[in-house]
């Protein structure tokens, strides 16, 4: 959306029509246009409100039932971090007292949100004009919360005790910038600023190198109902003390059940290296990230398949949100014809390949199977012991606390 379109919604007779709209459904936009340009509302209009109402429904799945009130830019919801995530990030100022923070890149507004909801001042900076508007409407029921459109990198910081870095990672072509040090504000901004003030944190990309985190600083990857969302980096008074690297774990925003878990590398073990055991454990993303595979090994009494190779497997199934267990059926070595007549003599014909350390592409050994049947299967491409091999393994969906796969 441009800042016209935002514009026009912010009229009396714009904000009436987007709120008037019914819930977003693709397969009648097209009538639905037909009948508000029938009824008098101008077709840039309904063009704006009906981008709008598409952008809420796809922000459900970060932002909950306060999508229906938000207004959004298609960037600025894909970089936008999750409420329940932001709302850890604030924590961390609120148990730090810092009064009044600075979310400097702030999109349209979801950190900002979640700090001026912990009780912080806070000072929302976002250079782009267009999102600016975006996150001044999100804002608008926190007073304490107020919106500049201004470079970040030039931002008066004073009377700020931290800040929130949160980086654009695209440029205008669309091609994401992977290394921070090229990000926008750059990775040298943020240390300059955590020299000067006493607590501020850095939402990176999840992929960052270990070796780009400062020393001084903590590292926590998060995911949410198993996608690895960011790295958050912490300095000062955000960061806790003997943390250099944690995983946390949260679940699907609406899922109760299932507790946030978090590991660190404080009193990390050094895993062993072992026989394929009856399960097969898949850690998180986030503690694959986070270089803590030890943990899960931990956890449930195991052992790694191969020094090199992020999975772990025990002789039994143990219930934790670190990792997915699936219960192992066969295992034989990597050949083609093998694998092919695995498959053939079985009847299958859909096929999940799952695959780490190994060059083997997913899609192009679907076609060189040539699958055909009415059976599925899941597959396990990796390493035992430095050897290529196939393991043939079933999900495990139901957990009970501790036992042996039957």
């Amino acid at each position: 959306m441009d800042t016209e379109q935002i514009a026009a919604l912010l009229t009396p007779e714009g904000w009436a029509l987007l709120e008037s709209l019914p819930e977003y459904a693709p397969e009648g936009v097209l009538e639905l246009t037909e009948r508000l340009r029938s009824a008098g509302h101008p077709p840039q209009l309904v063009s704006a409100a009906l981008t709008q109402s598409r952008l809420r429904a796809a922000a459900r799945d970060k932002f909950g039932p306060f999508a229906a009130s938000m207004l959004f830019t298609q960037a600025g919801l894909e970089q936008a971090t999750r409420l329940p995530v932001a709302a850890r990030h604030a924590r961390r100022y609120a148990a730090a007292g810092v009064a009044r923070v600075a979310d400097l890149g702030c999109g349209i507004g979801a950190d900002s949100m979640a700090l001026a909801t912990f009780d912080r001042e806070v000072v929302a900076v976002e250079r782009d004009e267009t999102t600016a508007a975006a996150a001044t409407v999100n804002l608008r029921h926190w007073p304490e919360a107020v919106v500049r459109c201004e470079d970040a990198l030039h931002s008066d910081l004073a009377g700020c005790g931290g800040a929130f870095v949160d980086p654009a990672r695209r440029r205008s072509t669309g091609k994401r910038v992977l290394d921070p040090r090229r990000s926008d504000p750059p990775l040298s901004f943020v240390l300059e600023l955590a020299g000067r003030l006493p607590a501020v944190g850095w939402k990176a990309a999840p992929g960052i190198a270990h070796d780009l985190v400062p020393p001084d600083a903590e590292a926590q990857w998060v995911s949410v109902g198993g996608q690895v969302v960011e790295a958050g980096i912490w300095f000062g008074l955000l960061a806790r003390e003997g943390i250099r690297r944690s995983a946390l774990v949260l679940p699907e925003d609406d899922d109760a059940e299932e507790p946030p878990v978090e590991v660190t590398d404080v009193g990390l073990p050094e895993p062993t290296v072992g026989p394929l055991g009856s399960v097969l454990y898949e850690p998180d993303g986030a503690v694959i990230r986070a270089g803590l595979v030890g943990q899960v090994a931990a956890a449930v009494e195991g052992h790694l398949i191969d020094r090199t190779i992020a999975y772990v497997t025990a002789d039994r199934l143990v219930r934790t949100s670190l990792a997915t267990p699936y219960a192992v059926e066969e295992v034989f070595g990597f050949q083609l014809k093998a694998l092919r007549t695995w498959a053939r003599d079985r009847g299958i014909g859909r096929l999940t390949i799952k695959k780490r350390g190994t060059a083997v592409e997913p899609e192009q050994l679907r076609k060189q199977l040539r699958l055909s049947g009415s059976a599925e299967a899941t597959i396990v491409l990796t390493r035992i012991a430095g050897r290529q091999s196939v393991i043939v393994v079933r999900p495990v969906l139901a957990l009970r606390n501790t036992h042996h796969v039957e």
